[in-house]
């Protein structure tokens, strides 16, 4: 499916269409997120509130702890 960058006030954004919606059970107003995959490929997927629960979790915890971190990728 090829899709196009289109101006949106300042900003560019990107048109869905419906079947691409569909495959993503996603609606008008959902948050969706865009991730990198081990192969370098850009996913893109809706966002799960459990998801999210655990994404602010893990921030915390490399926030907090992120001199041991450091100093443990040594």
């Amino acid at each position: 499916m090829e899709l196009k960058l289109r101006k949106i006030g300042n900003s560019v954004g990107l048109v869905l269409p419906k079947e691409a919606l569909a495959h993503l059970q996603a609606d008008e107003g959902d948050n969706l997120t865009l991730t990198k995959g081990a192969d370098g490929r850009l996913l893109l997927s809706t966002e799960k509130a459990a998801v999210s629960e655990q994404m602010r979790v893990a921030q915390d915890i490399m926030q907090r702890y992120r001199n041991t971190l450091r100093e443990l990728a040594k």
